[in-house]
């Protein structure tokens, strides 16, 4: 078993000091040349937690689908999803806070204490919360966010290769592939592209422009 498996630690101290409802909350879709951020925020039971929860990118597509619908099926969850209009107005660290933040908001029940992947807080959030850096690899509850944030998003990145199936979108989810990137160069950025990131960027001034990279 790695030594990095997420586990009940974190949990087991806030439940110590009072906490009864604590939220596990991560992102899909940072890093994405496309489409948009996708936020979970989980409630797991004190008990029947499903086995084999684990950071998301560790786990094959298959198993985080059928561990997402274990999840669904026995905790507390709630999505939230910042499309690439936001994502260009406020850029993707803000787009991702505001996703968290909704994310929690969108909770059936008000926390008490909230787990954050990463290192930063949300404002405005409606309990006190702690950002864990690798925090999908520490806490349960993260590692359950990050599973139910990865299913959705690959499902609206698969929707979306439907219209644009040059991209190949549900395979590489908008990431920056070889084949994505090469598929910019070729066809240019569609309009859930996001524009400024680089890479995009580029590839939108070198169709423009017709200039050598």
């Amino acid at each position: 078993m790695p030594s990095d498996r997420p586990n009940l630690s974190l949990e087991r101290d806030l439940e110590w000091q009072g906490a009864k409802f604590i939220a596990g909350v991560d992102e899909a879709g940072r890093g994405s040349l496309a489409g948009p951020v996708v936020a979970a925020a989980v409630i797991l039971p004190c008990s029947d937690i499903p086995e084999g929860i684990d950071d998301s990118k560790r786990l094959s597509p298959h198993r985080r689908r059928q561990l997402a619908i274990e999840i669904k099926a026995v905790s507390m969850t709630s999505l939230s999803v910042v499309d690439v209009d936001v994502i260009e107005r406020v850029n993707i660290l803000g787009a991702t806070m505001q996703a968290m933040r909704l994310a929690v908001e969108n909770l059936p029940k008000v926390p008490d204490q909230i787990l954050i992947d990463g290192n930063r807080l949300p404002s405005k959030l409606s309990a006190p919360a702690t950002a864990i850096v690798k925090g999908d690899t520490k806490s349960v509850s993260i590692a359950a966010a990050s599973i139910i944030a990865k299913v959705e998003r690959d499902e609206l990145m698969a929707k979306l290769a439907v219209d644009y199936p040059q991209y190949n979108w549900a395979k590489n989810a908008g990431y920056g592939t070889a084949e994505h990137l090469q598929a910019l160069q070729d066809y240019g950025p569609t309009p859930h592209h996001r524009k400024s990131f680089a890479p995009v960027h580029r590839a939108t001034e070198w169709r423009l422009g017709g200039t050598e990279k």
